[in-house]
């Protein structure tokens, strides 16, 4: 069973270390808060993503593909919510440059960004419930909750881990990189929730 967990491990450190909304949301919320509150909301990415895994393992992405209603709102009300977090990550990083108080993040608005960063896309529900669900038919009914357990092992190492270092290292960097990372930060987040919309539209085309 420690060989199906330590695969379980190996495989979600691989997926969810590359670039994507929950890593630069955990990022900014690193770079942006002090270390107790960024490890809080990690804490939140990490139960939406944890939420997120589970419903990918059962194969649920299967009802986005179903009906495209479900898929057009989520898209729409999700790339709305996206739009408007990295406008205030931009907003903010502005604020800091020319001396204002940097306005924090609501943590109720930042434990919606959680949800939001990890359901906004179905298709990377789709892809994930595909890729969990070819995985699960390789294992033995045994086997799954050992596997399950190490996916969940490895994100929450991850996100607590990235927000522990960035927070540590921050402060040893100069305001100009903070305000330029939050910047390409907020871009990267707006563009992407503006994507979003986009392929709404294009449904109902």
């Amino acid at each position: 069973m420690l060989a199906v967990y330590l695969r379980g491990m190996l495989i979600s450190i691989a997926l969810v270390s590359s670039i994507g909304m929950q890593n630069l949301f955990v990022f900014n919320s690193a770079m942006s808060n002090r270390l107790r509150r960024a490890l809080l909301i990690a804490g939140f990415v990490w139960l939406a993503d944890t939420a997120l895994t589970v419903v990918a393992f059962l194969g649920m992405g299967a009802l986005i593909t179903r009906w495209q209603w479900l898929k057009l709102l989520i898209l729409l009300i999700g790339g709305a919510i996206v739009m408007w977090m990295g406008v205030g990550i931009i907003r903010g990083a502005s604020q800091s440059a020319i001396g204002n108080d940097h306005k924090l993040m609501p943590l109720k608005e930042a434990f919606t960004g959680a949800w939001v960063v990890a359901f906004a896309n179905p298709q990377a529900i789709i892809d994930t419930s595909v890729s969990f669900g070819a995985m699960r038919s390789t294992l033995a009914t045994g086997q799954v909750v050992p596997f399950l357990l190490g996916i969940l092992t490895s994100t929450a190492l991850w996100f607590f881990g990235v927000t522990i270092v960035i927070g540590t290292l921050k402060n040893r960097l100069p305001r100009r990189f903070l305000l330029w990372v939050n910047l390409i930060s907020g871009t990267i987040v707006f563009v992407y929730g503006a994507t979003l919309i986009w392929h709404a539209v294009k449904l109902i085309q």
